[in-house]
């Protein structure tokens, strides 16, 4: 489950995505530079080898660990894409590309939104779409939407199978979840049960408001940390937290986890706000530049290592879920006033990296040694618990 958004406003364009996937799925940033390849040069993507082109743009990403695609990121011109899962009434189709890698592929080949959409859609119609979108569950396929943005607007862009239909954005605010929303195509194409269990309406609702509200990067940081009605997560045995973008696992059908959070400033020299971290409402968002690339991490997984930011960041997200309303009161005016120096300075992406780190490991210690109880219900603890022996994440180290 995602949930993409976008705002048109007066000053420009402000862009946001929260990427939703398997809770033990880390997610890395990545950069790579503009590149030069030699003529008849072959791509090797997620499941299937492509034709590489002549140039490619450089680009920053939000990767799921074991893909080749991303499931959002921008590049040197100012374009940003999210994707969305979505299910439709065609069929899953045979291994081909992934939604996410026709993301990076847009990224790399297009210079404005309407170029990546072009690169997009060319590849779809050439290459299709399928294949697991899950390395944990390889059974796990969909289709995609996407909203690609550049400074001078954005666009949608629904898929089923090789078909495709394109909306340009004329309101102040739209966003994408996990169901088709273009109406002729969606009424043509639409799986409308998948969408209902992926609580994709109400999200998208949500979103769509904040959108059309937002005038500011920060405004768009709070949409995604919504939880919906009540203000923390609600939670359903078959759903997990699926009341509002900020998405957190616990359902035995749906159980997402927003893995990685996004907000782009394209109104002036585009920047870019990541948490680069699970659950937007533990992590801080920090910026990040396409031309200023952070020094390389060990390769992330699917089990707690911590010499990976992601997961070292996992240890304060967990150990806030044992009492999530309590627990993140106590830092949380100091996430925020973290934050509002951030956007006020734009300091180099490293040191506000290492500011965030530092101000984590400090939350972490104090809610470990808070002394609050565990207030989940037996079955929503069984769940993180099997997800933390998955992981390898001790009790102690989950703390």
């Amino acid at each position: 489950m995602c949930d993409t958004l976008v705002t048109l406003g007066e000053e420009g364009v402000l862009f946001g995505k929260n990427s939703d996937r398997e809770p033990n799925e880390a997610q890395v940033l990545e950069w790579h530079p503009a590149a030069a390849h030699l003529e008849g040069a072959r791509l090797r993507c997620t499941h299937i080898e492509i034709s590489e082109v002549a140039r490619t743009h450089a680009v920053v990403l939000s990767r799921p660990w074991w893909m080749w695609g991303a499931e959002m990121g921008a590049n040197e011109h100012g374009v940003v894409i999210g994707n969305e899962a979505v299910w439709t009434r065609e069929p899953a189709g045979q291994p081909a590309l992934l939604g996410m890698d026709l993301l990076r592929l847009g990224l790399e080949r297009g210079a404005t939104a309407e170029e990546a959409v072009s690169v997009i859609v060319d590849l779809l119609e050439r290459h299709g779409q399928g294949g697991p979108c899950s390395h944990d569950r390889p059974g796990f396929t969909y289709h995609n939407s996407f909203l690609v943005a550049d400074p001078s607007g954005a666009i949608v862009l629904e898929t089923a199978g090789r078909q495709h239909a394109t909306e340009q954005v004329r309101a102040r605010g739209r966003s994408i979840s996990n169901e088709l929303t273009i109406p002729s195509f969606a009424r043509a194409h639409s799986d409308r049960v998948h969408g209902r269990v992926a609580a994709a309406g109400r999200r998208r609702a949500l979103t769509e408001r904040a959108a059309c509200a937002a005038g500011q990067p920060a405004d768009l940081m709070a949409a995604l940390r919504q939880h919906g009605a009540g203000g923390a997560p609600a939670f359903s045995p078959i759903k997990g937290a699926l009341g509002g973008p900020c998405v957190h696992a616990g359902g035995l059908v749906a159980s997402s986890q927003t893995t990685a959070s996004w907000v782009a400033d394209l109104r002036d020299a585009p920047l870019h706000w990541v948490t680069g971290t699970s659950a937007p409402c533990t992590s801080v968002f920090k910026p990040v530049r396409v031309d200023e690339p952070l020094d390389e991490e060990a390769p992330a997984g699917d089990r707690f290592d911590p010499a990976t930011r992601w997961w070292r960041h996992e240890r304060l997200h967990r150990a806030t879920l044992s009492d999530h309303a309590a627990l993140l009161a106590r830092y949380r005016p100091l996430r925020d006033r973290l934050e509002r120096s951030l956007l006020a300075d734009r300091p180099t992406s490293a040191d506000a990296f290492a500011v965030a780190e530092a101000m984590e490991r400090a939350w972490l210690a104090d809610v470990a040694s808070s002394g609050l109880a565990d207030v989940r219900p037996r079955w929503l603890r069984r769940v993180w618990e099997k997800l933390d022996r998955e992981a390898g994440l001790s009790e102690r180290e989950g703390a």
